[in-house]
């Protein structure tokens, strides 16, 4: 084997494995499981971000002029895109991928397409995607518009799929910043759970959504006005943890192990 025959000892850490997902929103300051509700469509044959730059060279009819000499290059911007194919025809997708319409107010099932662009088309999404060591990869296209159109391809005893084309544009109210972001995180130290509250007339001290593996979880349950605190229970990892968990209005778990639930029903006090 030759001397340089290698690859770099953090080629495993840094490639990027599977399609990924496109997200309404993102928070990388909290790299959680996205909700359901934030992704925007399934896709076939992946997505593909693309930051390209473009470039003018001012040295191009100066005569004797070398070609592409370096001080006579000039950046002119960047076409940031973000291409796929979906899946399914929601009125949400089917409104995205028009870029100017809007979801008709009085019917909900209708798509409306328009004649004019209004600034509300424009909004950030994110493609996020993991890392072979468990991090994460992460790209945000700003200000982010359909500008291909609507385009479904049926076929017999398949899946009709839409064609999403989308472009990132600069904001004139921030005219230096490139319309595409990114990231390349490592693992977390731990693991990332949920915390579900199912309450009825009780409120929460814990406002979050998700906690870390191994951190330890204390939360205080308090009747509304007028009620009284009754049945609670506690699960985790899918498991009753009430008889450990839950003490006269208190939960308390040492180490978090899996996602958490909690319910609790206050009655009206007599």
């Amino acid at each position: 084997m030759g001397k340089f025959t290698v690859i770099p000892q953090n080629t495993f850490a840094g490639l990027q494995v599977d399609a990924g997902v496109i997200l309404k929103r993102f928070n990388p300051a909290n790299p959680v499981p996205p909700a359901d509700e934030d992704i925007v469509c399934a896709t076939t044959g992946g997505v593909n971000p693309v930051c390209k730059p473009t470039f003018s060279d001012f040295f191009e009819d100066v005569d004797n002029a070398p070609n592409n000499v370096k001080e006579g290059k000039h950046l002119d911007g960047w076409e940031c895109t973000m291409t796929t194919t979906s899946l399914g025809t929601s009125p949400e997708l089917i409104r995205l991928s028009l870029g100017c319409a809007d979801i008709d107010s009085n019917n909900r099932y209708r798509i409306i397409p328009r004649m004019d662009l209004e600034q509300s088309d424009f909004r950030d999404l994110w493609w996020v995607g993991d890392r072979a060591d468990g991090g994460l990869v992460a790209i945000r296209i700003k200000n982010a518009l359909s500008t291909e159109g609507f385009s479904l391809q049926t076929t017999k005893k398949g899946k009709g799929t839409i064609g999403l084309s989308i472009m990132g544009h600069v904001s004139i109210d921030a005219q230096k910043e490139v319309p595409m972001e990114f990231y390349s995180m490592d693992p977390e130290e731990g693991s990332t759970f949920k915390v579900s509250q199912i309450l009825t007339h009780v409120t929460s001290s814990f406002v979050d959504e998700y906690i870390t593996e191994g951190t330890a979880l204390s939360v205080t349950l308090t009747a509304d006005t007028n009620y009284v605190l009754g049945n609670v229970v506690v699960t985790m990892a899918g498991e009753d943890v009430t008889s450990t968990a839950y003490n006269a209005g208190t939960v308390t778990i040492a180490s978090v192990k899996g996602n958490v639930t909690i319910m609790a029903t206050a009655t009206a006090g007599v």
